[in-house]
């Protein structure tokens, strides 16, 4: 039964979301970095501010911050090793065929904006460059299984944004 007097908390869970970002060392302007070289080949006026905004605009959405929520939950808890085996080894290993990641990511994320957001999450998650090279390399600072991909996919809908803007 759902509570009447529950009010999503917004502010909070944006809050969750930036924090752990930021225990990681990934900052909003690292997401839009990766945004703005993205698509800037298409969109040549396009300025780092406006890639900036996409950004933040995409992580105050409240379908971007459940999905995110949920992933940044599960690399915590494989990092402290509390999920039941064998999941705990598929997403502490980042297992090639396991996809619930890119899933979670794509579907949850990215796909909330369109064909283009999913087609740019493709190319991301394939081409890994700025942040999310270093958090797909980088394995003594805990698990980043949901990690890379909620970063990917925030950074594909923030380029999906500033498409259909200049469209």
């Amino acid at each position: 039964m759902n509570n009447k007097n529950f009010k999503y908390p917004d502010t909070a869970a944006y809050k969750f979301m930036v924090d752990y970002f930021e225990s990681k060392a990934i900052h909003i302007e690292d997401i839009a970095d990766i945004t703005y070289s993205m698509q800037l080949k298409y969109e040549p006026e396009l300025t780092r501010p406006e890639a900036v905004d996409a950004v933040i605009d995409v992580l105050h959405k409240r379908e971007v911050m459940n999905n995110a929520m949920v992933g940044i939950a599960l690399d915590q808890l494989a990092t402290t090793r509390q999920l039941p085996e064998p999941l705990q080894s598929i997403v502490e290993n980042d297992s090639g065929v396991f996809g619930v990641d890119e899933l979670l990511a794509e579907g949850g994320i990215s796909g909330i904006y369109g064909k283009i957001a999913s087609t740019n999450f493709g190319y991301l998650d394939r081409e890994k460059q700025g942040i999310l090279k270093e958090l797909d390399t980088v394995k003594d600072e805990g698990v980043n299984t949901f990690l890379d991909d909620i970063i990917a996919a925030v950074a594909a809908a923030a380029g999906a944004k500033i498409a259909h803007k200049y469209a």
